[in-house]
C-alpha cells in the first residue's frame, strides 16, 4: 500500500487527505500522535483511580508511572496499573449499509473505518482488547474483542464495502449476545432509521452493562441540503429514484432532518448514551477528542 506524504501538522486534521493514504494502520497512527501531542496531559486513563497492580517497565511507558519506592528494594522498573488500565473491553460496530457509501468529497465509509481505525489504534495502544463488527441487514463479519485483535481489525475495516441496505435493529440485538462482559461500545453509523428504532437495537447491548457511544456520521450535503438544480435523487438503501426540486423541499427537508438529529440527541441524554454528530469535513482529532473525554468520565464513574 502506498503512503503518500502529507504535510507536518495537516495529515490528522483534513479527513480528504487522509482517505488518499491507504495504509489505515499509517494513518491511524498519524492521527494519535498528533492528537496526544497536543494533549497538555497524557490521554491514558488511571490519574485518579483505584490502583491495582504492578508489571514491568516496556520502553515506550510513561516514566512518571515508575514505583521508584519498588526501584529502590529491587533494583528493578515498575510500573503502577491502575483499575482503569486493566484491559477493558472495547468494540466498534460500524454500519457498512449501502447509505454509507454517499459522499460528495469523501465517502460516510471512508472516514467512518479511519474513525474506527483510530480508535482501535489507541485503545490499543492503552493495553484493551479491540473488537470490531460490520453490518448492514445482518452481521457481516464480527471480532472478538482480544490484546491480539488489532491487525484483523485493521484488515477486516481496510475490506470493509457498503453494498446492501441496512437494518440497524436486527444485527445489533444478535450482537449483544456477544457483549455480557462489561465495556465500551462504540456504534458509528448514518443512523438512516427512526430514532426509536435506534435506541432499541442498542438496549440489549446497554442492559449487559456496556457504556454505549454512538458517532452519527453524516456528509455536509445531507444535513444543508446545497443543491439547487433539480434532479433525479437515489434512495442508496433501495435504489428507488424521485425527482426533486430542491428549491421547493430543501427548507422542509432541513427540518425533518434537524428534528431527527434533535431526538437522537435527547434521547441519547435520556438513557445515559454518549452520542456526538460528525460530518465527513471535520477532522477527527475532534472524535477522538470527544472520545478521551466520555473515557475518562466512565473511568471516573465506575
Amino acid at each position: 500500500m502506498s503512503t503518500h506524504p502529507i504535510a507536518p501538522g495537516a495529515r490528522w486534521v483534513d479527513p480528504a487527505v487522509l482517505a488518499r493514504v491507504r495504509n489505515l494502520e499509517f494513518v491511524a497512527r498519524s492521527v494519535v500522535d498528533g492528537v496526544i501531542n497536543g494533549l497538555h496531559r497524557s490521554p491514558f486513563f488511571g490519574a485518579s483511580v483505584d490502583f491495582a497492580e504492578h508489571r514491568g517497565y516496556v520502553p515506550g511507558d510513561d516514566i512518571r508511572r515508575v514505583d521508584w519506592k519498588v526501584f529502590a528494594r529491587t533494583d528493578r522498573y515498575f510500573v503502577k496499573e491502575f483499575e482503569a488500565d486493566s484491559n477493558a473491553n472495547f468494540s466498534v460496530l460500524l454500519d457498512v449499509s449501502r447509505s454509507m457509501a454517499f459522499g460528495e468529497r469523501l465517502s460516510k465509509l471512508d472516514y467512518a473505518r479511519t474513525l474506527a481505525a483510530c480508535l482501535a489504534y489507541l485503545v490499543h495502544m492503552q493495553r484493551d482488547r479491540v473488537g470490531l463488527a460490520l453490518f448492514d441487514e445482518a452481521i457481516v463479519e464480527f471480532i472478538p474483542p482480544s490484546a491480539k485483535h488489532f491487525d484483523l481489525v485493521l484488515h477486516a475495516l481496510d475490506r470493509a464495502r457498503a453494498e446492501r441496505p441496512g437494518h440497524i435493529e436486527s444485527p445489533l440485538k444478535k450482537l449483544a449476545e456477544h457483549f455480557g462482559r462489561r465495556g465500551i461500545v462504540v456504534v458509528i453509523s448514518d443512523f438512516y432509521a427512526e430514532p426509536e428504532e435506534v435506541f432499541r437495537a442498542i438496549g440489549p447491548i446497554r442492559f449487559r452493562g456496556n457504556d454505549v457511544i454512538l458517532f452519527h456520521v453524516l456528509d455536509p450535503a445531507e444535513v444543508d441540503f446545497s443543491f439547487t438544480d433539480p434532479a433525479s435523487f437515489e434512495d442508496l438503501e433501495t435504489g428507488d429514484q424521485l425527482p426533486i426540486v430542491p428549491e421547493a423541499l430543501g427548507d422542509r427537508y432541513r427540518a425533518l432532518v434537524q428534528a431527527h438529529l434533535a431526538e437522537l440527541a435527547s434521547r441519547a441524554t435520556a438513557q445515559g448514551v454518549d452520542y456526538m454528530l460528525l460530518n465527513t469535513a471535520m477532522p477527527l482529532d475532534h472524535a477522538l477528542f470527544r472520545y478521551l473525554s466520555i473515557r475518562d468520565r466512565l473511568t471516573r464513574t465506575r
